[in-house]
Formats: structure tokens, sequence, C-alpha cells
């Protein structure tokens, strides 16, 4: 039967729930010593977008070689990041049990530093999985892109509180949202910004991008290098405020 042929539709589409799966596995399985989530989540994004983009790839090897690249920079943004979000809370708790004058401008500050952090690491691990930087400016970087982006931003945050909600809400299907937590967030996401990234990789690149894409060596470093980033993303914002 043509459903049941390895290039129709249906089959396609189970691969890719397939590859998902093991990619959510492999995820779940990284996080386990939480000192590195920051890599595993790295590497999750580095598959996801090769995924999108329908690139040739080996789910495990490549997981693997992008979660050792990206080790000791994925652990500091996680440890950063950690410090950060435990400073908030902190902050928001003291404000809630005290009565403390300027309370309530206070309150606003911290949500709008909030915002501004929720945007820092929607966008951190995408940007560290394809570009390669010192760690301050790649937090800049996905900063200026969170806020560049502003609605995908969002949908993005959406997306990756929906398996939680499905934990609470639908607890039938936990077993399907536990194999698929991570990864179908990060699949969807890499959907969202991949037309981004492109036009930023191919400002970066030049005008011979294809023809260096075509002759780059399957095992070599596939992220674009170096604090060019900032200049492409100087040029999209130029771009943007004469559109």
């Amino acid at each position: 039967m043509k459903f049941f042929n390895l290039d129709s539709p249906l089959m396609q589409a189970l691969n890719k729930v397939a590859d998902l799966m093991w990619l959510n596995i492999l995820t779940l399985i990284c996080c386990i010593p939480v000192i590195t989530v920051g890599p595993a989540l790295t590497a999750l994004h580095y598959m996801a977008l090769k995924m999108v983009r329908n690139e040739e790839c080996y789910i495990a090897r490549d997981y693997f070689k992008s979660f050792k690249l990206n080790l000791r920079q994925g652990i500091v943004i996680w440890l950063i990041e950690l410090v950060i979000v435990s400073l908030l809370i902190g902050d928001f708790l003291i404000l809630q049990n005290s009565e403390v004058a300027f309370g309530e401008p206070m309150r606003v500050i911290l949500m709008v530093v909030a915002v501004l952090v929720l945007f820092l690491f929607t966008f951190v691990y995408p940007v560290l999985a394809k570009f390669d930087n010192t760690v301050m400016r790649t937090l800049k970087n996905a900063l200026f892109i969170g806020i560049l982006q502003f609605p995908k931003t969002i949908l993005m945050m959406i997306l990756s509180l929906i398996p939680a909600v499905l934990f609470v809400l639908a607890p039938q299907i936990i077993p399907i949202v536990f194999l698929l937590c991570f990864s179908a967030p990060a699949w969807v996401s890499a959907k969202l910004y991949n037309k981004f990234f492109k036009r930023l990789e191919d400002g970066m690149r030049g005008e011979d991008a294809a023809e260096s894409e075509e002759g780059q060596d399957p095992e070599a470093d596939e992220r674009i290098f170096k604090d060019e980033l900032d200049q492409s993303l100087q040029e999209e914002t130029a771009g943007i405020g004469k559109a």
C-alpha cells in the first residue's frame, strides 16, 4: 500500500516523530546531571534546526557532537541563568513579604527585568548552537534577537509551557508528553526562527554562501563564527527600520 511506502507522507511523519522522541530521550538523559542542562538544550536546538532544514543528520552522533562542542559555554550560560532566575525569585519573594517603601515601582522594575530575562534565555541556546562567540556576546546577541523577533519569542515561550500544562491537565497522555516535552517545542520553535537565522547566516557568509555550504565537510563545525553576528543583527535592524 502507498501509505506504507518509505517516501509516503505517513511514513515520513512517523519517522519525524520517532526522531523527535529519540532526540527527547537524549536530552532528558543529558539533563540528569543538572549541571549539563545548558549543553543538553544547546544540542537539542542544534538538532531541531537541522531537522527543520531537512539536513542529513544522525540523531545521536550529531547531538553529542554539538553537546561536546558547546559543553563549557553551555555550562557557564546555564549557571548564569540559574543565578539570575534565583535572584529574581528571591527579590519577588522579599517584596511579597515586606512592606518596603516604593514596593510597587520595584515590582514593575522586576517584571520588566524578568521579561527581558525570558527574551534572553528563549534564544540563548539556539544562538549558542549555531553561532560561535564568547559567552557575553552570545548573551547579548540572544537578547537582541529575542527583542527583534518579539512575536515569535512570545510564541516560543508559550510552546515551552505547553508540556507542563498538559502534564497537569491531561495526565492520561503523560507518556506521550514525556517523550516529546523538549523536542517538539524545540522543533516548532526552529520552524519559527529558521528564516531569520538563515538571513543572518547568508549575510555573514556573503553571496557565495551556497557554494561554501555545498563544499563543506559534514564533520566540520557548522556554526557561524565570531562577532560578525553583531554586524548582521545591526543590518537586520536597519532593514526593519527602512521597511
